[in-house]
């Protein structure tokens, strides 16, 4: 079966594409980076070590971008978000059948 441009899935398709690409372009960014702000602490100031907390910062946010991008919620995954879809789609029912 081929999925049109018009497509639902094929929309999802591609908007889940450039999530992952911004994802692998933010690690680049961030494998390009770190060695260096480690290589300017090391010169400059070798008696504290401050990158850890860029590296540590930095690495929280692309892990949680990582998580986005690849689909990995394990609190509040696909089946959570399917069943509050379902309770509002209730909701909204209950409240029209009452006018």
């Amino acid at each position: 079966m081929e999925l049109k441009p018009s497509d639902w899935r094929y929309q999802r398709a591609k908007r889940q594409v450039r999530e992952i690409r911004a994802f692998y372009i933010h690690l680049a960014c961030y494998l390009l980076v770190i060695p260096i702000i480690i290589a300017i602490n090391l010169t400059y100031m070798p008696e504290y070590h401050w990158f850890w907390f860029s590296m540590g910062g930095w690495g929280l946010g692309l892990f949680f971008h990582a998580m986005e991008a690849f689909g990995w919620t394990p609190l509040l995954g696909k089946h959570w978000e399917e069943r509050k879809i379902q309770e509002e789609m209730q909701k909204e029912k209950d409240k029209n059948q009452l006018l």
